[in-house]
């Protein structure tokens, strides 16, 4: 069994967000919201009018950060479109089980990831459609069945009358996390695009696989946005140093499991070196091992369900191997969360609603070179 860490001292408790100064930004609606980490990327220019998750849980964190007032929470399958306010932007971060490397990758059309299609009903019913439609997911959205997941969408939002372009962006240009994730950017095909949003041809925004999905598809449009400078926190700002070890036994056992490469290169280090190396316990050969990242990374998190492992940390100081999970205040910061983001219950409350959600300074960088400009564009006819 795994330390699980209750510990209060990692959640503040939820309290009424200050929603005095949303006055003024750009209404959108936001589907699959969980924790509320794309408004929050996205509030120095838009604002949430109506939000909406099926889980209980993240959605006590999204009101104790954002208000509960223009909250539903359900099943997408009960939201009539009808009755949603009108407004310039609609944003999903549609469910990923099924497009993941990790999950069954049953598809886009199977019980989770098919989902999408019910937001496509929902915009489908609104007495006006927004005229820019956001679609999040994983990088398997583009690259798993050879790119058929991708433009099934794709094609969808074009009969619909959209110009549609994605993009992969990695939160490790903004955190010390690898968490690439496909970005899905649709926009009314009657709106005029403003130069510079747009590219002649591929740049850092698409790999080799959106490329390829790209070929021979119509109303395509290569997206453009200026790259990120590096980081802003190193994962060594990232990591709480005082926050408790596992126990002895849990520890051992812990350390055990490291793979003999990976210990040899702490073993290496001198003893006045402190140095933290997260990691994901892994099947190698039918025994599990416990591997490392030395490239100053957290590895991408996840929910911890489904099989799935929670990160561990593995530090060295005072010439010492300590082992603990991460804290769900890392995480956060992993996702480029404020420390001032609350984050009421438990331990594993907090760490799914940071591992399944989206790093709030990607949200950040697309709200601003992109987005914004789009729906800006679309009030000038």
């Amino acid at each position: 069994m795994e330390f699980e860490l209750e510990s209060p001292n990692y959640f503040a408790a939820a309290a009424t967000p200050d929603t005095s100064g949303d006055q003024g930004k750009i209404p959108f609606l936001e589907f699959f919201a969980g924790s509320g980490l794309v408004a929050q990327g996205m509030r120095d220019s838009f604002r949430p009018v109506w939000a909406n998750d099926i889980c209980a849980k993240k959605a006590i964190v999204y009101h104790a950060n954002h208000g509960s007032g223009h909250f539903k929470l359900g099943s997408i399958t009960d939201i009539k479109g009808r009755q949603l306010p009108a407004t310039p932007m609609a944003w999903a971060s549609f469910p990923c089980q099924d497009l993941s490397l990790a999950g069954l990758t049953g598809g886009i059309h199977a019980s989770r990831s098919g989902l999408v299609w019910e937001w496509l009903r929902v915009m489908d019913e609104m007495r006006q459609r927004p005229p820019v439609l956001v679609a999040e997911n994983v990088a398997g959205l583009v690259s798993s069945a050879n790119g058929a997941h991708y433009r099934a969408l794709h094609e969808a939002l074009r009969e619909r009358g959209y110009q549609v372009g994605a993009v992969l962006m990695d939160a490790r240009h903004w955190a010390p996390q690898s968490r690439p994730r496909v970005f899905v950017i649709a926009i009314d095909k009657e709106v005029g695009i403003p130069a510079g949003l747009v590219d002649s041809r591929p740049n850092w925004l698409h790999t080799s696989a959106i490329r390829k999905v790209a070929e021979g598809l119509s109303d395509w449009v290569w997206w453009n946005m200026p790259e990120p400078a590096s980081p802003l926190l190193s994962l060594e700002e990232v990591i709480e140093w005082d926050a408790p070890f596992h126990d002895p036994v849990t520890e051992a056992r812990t350390l055990a499991l490291i793979a003999p490469k990976h210990r040899e290169r702490l073993d290496a280090m001198g003893d006045d070196v402190r140095f933290v190396a997260p990691g994901y316990k892994r099947t190698r050969n039918g025994k599990q091992v416990l591997e490392l990242r030395f490239d100053g990374l957290s590895g991408c998190l996840r929910t911890p369900e489904g099989g799935s492992s929670r990160q561990v940390i593995v530090i060295k100081q005072n010439g010492l191997l300590r082992s603990r999970l991460l804290t769900v205040r890392e995480a956060a910061r992993l996702m480029g969360a404020p420390d001032t983001y609350r984050i009421p219950g438990s331990y594993n409350d907090g760490y799914k609603a940071m591992g399944d959600a989206v790093a709030a300074p990607v949200a950040g960088w697309l709200a601003q070179h992109l987005l914004k400009p789009l729906v800006e564009a679309t009030s000038r006819g």
